[in-house]
């Protein structure tokens, strides 16, 4: 390890790391990673470490490191023209053939994509819609947004709102007074073991319908969810959830925002999560497949409907009073019409489905009898182990015991990236789509040593 050198001061003293305890980090007391390079599903430290990045980053880099046809797009678009804006009507090749490539995959019923930078800026650009979409329609008391507890929506002020986990809260005064949130749909976390996965379902729909009841339908704007949670422990939505929770929407006008950053573009083994779970948004927010996180790019696509009412505010009332400098940034729109093309040449979508179900099956065949393993959950290229202490009584660890950061730190010293999910003691995957089924293989195998080496 190189310790003392120039590089890691300077990490200490002049980098803010996000999602970090910043004082132990800046005393020295918990690791510095710098990451020096990257092919395939691996990625390598500057100590000469080759890791298999089991997480694809963020769950983002889904064609996997080190394709050069990106790279040479990016280069390719930043000699021909760095940047321009896409304010009043302004575009670029790139940005213009993304958009259209974009709705050639989405379902049917969306219309336009309007570019930003991150999963975050991309939702709160969601909710302003949404609050602009009312006060066209003459609804200015509708504007209350439902997420899910568990729920990640990102770190912003409303985003960070809608987000449903109490770190992204704790001392940051949020969430503001317009979010609401309702039951998370993770059956393993129910609160009565005896429920059946039907009775759980109308469980989750009786608590939303309640909480519409207490605020008023007439205040509600919009709903808005991961087709599977991601941040909150990788959990799918039990069978029938989304169809029943669609019919409450709909019966009382309440649009659906479809948080697809993480699923999008081929992570459940579908182009879309919504294709997936037969979910019909109102918008979808894409983010992180978009360009795989070879550069910044994020984009909120609008529904036909949503988009109708969104041209007759603007007649009524000119130009739409919304718009970042990087909005549709022609080198993250190269990027990502390069990524675009290489899910389809390389097949992603259905390595995902098929090598995302072995890595599953084998990491049920390998830990599902362990006794400190709960449950093994996953859909597509996303997979999660959840510990407990008692199997039987179905009793947790102590937080303060760390269980679930202990195994991916044993997980990490045989050379795989897991990561270690908040709420709970949770153990996440997300590999790159390119995965082959020898590095599942490994995955599980180096997964199960893992859990050995900190259960014995």
């Amino acid at each position: 390890m190189l310790t003392n050198d120039q590089l890691g001061q300077w990490d200490r003293e002049s980098f803010f790391h996000p999602s970090t305890h910043l004082a132990q980090h800046a005393r020295g007391e918990s690791p510095t990673r710098i990451v020096t390079g990257g092919d395939g599903v691996f990625i390598q430290d500057r100590d000469g470490n080759r890791l298999l990045d089991a997480f694809a980053g963020l769950y983002c880099v889904n064609v996997g490191y080190g394709r050069k046809e990106i790279a040479e797009a990016i280069a390719a678009q930043a000699h021909e023209l760095a940047y321009y804006h896409a304010y009043v009507g302004h575009g670029t090749e790139a940005s213009i053939t993304l958009a259209h490539m974009i709705l050639e995959r989405a379902p049917s019923n969306m219309s336009k994509v309007y570019f930003g930078l991150g999963g975050s800026d991309a939702n709160e650009t969601n909710v302003k819609l949404v609050w602009y979409y009312n006060n066209i329609l003459g609804r200015p008391q509708k504007k209350k947004i439902i997420s899910r507890w568990r729920g990640y929506h990102g770190s912003g002020l409303v985003t960070g709102s809608l987000t449903g986990l109490e770190l992204f809260h704790k001392k940051f005064d949020l969430p503001l007074s317009q979010v609401l949130h309702t039951e998370a749909p993770c059956y393993f976390r129910r609160s009565d073991l005896d429920m059946s996965e039907a009775d759980f379902v109308e469980h989750c729909v009786t608590e939303l319908e309640a909480l519409i009841a207490r605020e008023g339908a007439d205040t509600i704007a919009a709903f808005i969810g991961e087709p599977i949670l991601g941040t909150g422990g990788i959990v799918p939505p039990p069978a029938g959830y989304w169809e029943r929770i669609q019919k409450v929407l709909k019966r009382h006008d309440i649009l659906l925002i479809a948080d697809e950053v993480v699923t999008g573009f081929g992570r459940l083994g579908t182009m879309f999560g919504s294709d997936h779970y037969g979910m019909e948004a109102d918008i979808i927010t894409i983010a992180k497949g978009l360009t795989s996180a070879y550069a910044p790019l994020s984009g909120s696509i609008i529904s036909k409907k949503v988009w109708e009412v969104l041209e007759r505010g603007t007649d009524e009332n000119g130009a739409i009073g919304h718009g970042w400098t990087y909005s549709a940034h022609p080198i993250g729109a190269a990027a990502g019409v390069a990524n675009l093309k290489l899910i389809d040449d390389l097949g992603l979508v259905a390595n995902a489905r098929e090598t995302g179900a072995n890595l599953n099956a084998a990491m049920h065949t390998a830990l599902a009898d362990h006794p400190k393993v709960g449950e093994i959950r996953g859909e597509g290229m996303l997979c999660a182990i959840e510990f407990v202490d008692d199997k039987a009584s179905r009793t947790y660890f102590d937080p303060s015991a760390k269980v679930g950061p202990a195994l991916a730190s044993a997980l990490l010293k045989r050379g795989v990236i897991g990561r270690a999910m908040p709420q709970g003691d949770i153990l996440g995957f997300a590999p790159p789509l390119c995965l082959t089924p020898a590095e599942a293989d490994r995955i599980v195998a180096e997964t199960r040593a893992a859990v050995d080496d900190v259960f014995g």
